[in-house]
């Protein structure tokens, strides 16, 4: 068997790798990826492990960063304007051309991951500092939700200035929510009124055009019956006089 053509076919392949291809392969080991450094550093904040089974879980985190690190530098390698894409990447995660439903879903979504990771990371700066507050995963993640939405009851608060840093982009991330989520309502509010008079406005057309045709046709019915009735009550024309020779004489 001649494996050749094979063997062209799959370093073709690898010679065509490029960045939507690579995405479509990496997009499961990442997502993957993420679940096993969120679950692990749930393990590690909230049990509050020691330093050798700590040491273990620092190494699964670091090594789910590494995995995000190559992805980026492959995303980079193969990016067709590479200083654009990464300056703008940040800004450019999702398609321009989303349905307003999943950008609502994704942002909905990441909310809930915010509220989590914010916990997460507020009780990793608090739990062991002197004067803290916040010294579980429930306190923690209270905290985080009274938060994001901008409540702050002040029942309880970070001290440490880590904790303090993730409190104001818990704050700053649940502004940028709550605009998309209200954006997102209006725009939906205003497409349903918009449709609507449309709708309302093409059945107004639509009526108006068959009132004007239902008019135009009596009046041609009436013209046609006023032509017959006129003609045949009109006086017959009258003959002029013929003039004669002994009349001009």
């Amino acid at each position: 068997m001649d494996v050749r053509p094979r063997l062209r076919r799959t370093s073709g392949y690898h010679r065509g790798m490029t960045q939507d291809r690579w995405r479509r392969h990496s997009e499961w080991p990442l997502f993957a990826a993420a679940l096993i450094f969120l679950a692990a550093y749930s393990v590690q904040v909230i049990a509050n492990l020691n330093e050798a089974p700590s040491l273990a879980v620092d190494v699964v985190i670091w090594a789910t960063w590494a995995v995000f690190v190559v992805d980026y530098a492959a995303n980079l390698y193969l990016a067709p304007n590479r200083g654009r894409w990464a300056l703008l990447r940040v800004f450019h995660r999702t398609a321009g051309n989303a349905l307003r439903g999943r950008i609502l879903t994704f942002v909905l979504g990441s909310a809930a991951l915010l509220v989590y990771c914010g916990a997460l990371a507020v009780l990793d700066a608090e739990e062991n500092a002197d004067g803290s507050n916040i010294t579980n995963f429930g306190d923690a993640l209270w905290w985080a939700l009274v938060t994001i939405a901008t409540v702050g009851y002040g029942d309880y608060y970070p001290v440490t200035f880590v904790g303090r840093c993730v409190a104001a982009g818990l704050m700053v991330s649940g502004i940028a929510v709550l605009g998309v989520v209200t954006a997102s309502v209006a725009s939906w509010l205003v497409e349903h009124v918009a449709t609507g008079a449309a709708s309302a406005t093409a059945q107004a057309d639509a009526t108006l055009r068959q009132e004007v045709q239902r008019l135009a046709g009596q009046v041609e019915r009436l013209t046609s019956v006023l032509e017959a009735t006129g003609s045949e009550h009109l006086p017959a024309p009258a003959k002029e006089p013929r003039v004669g020779r002994s009349d001009l004489a």
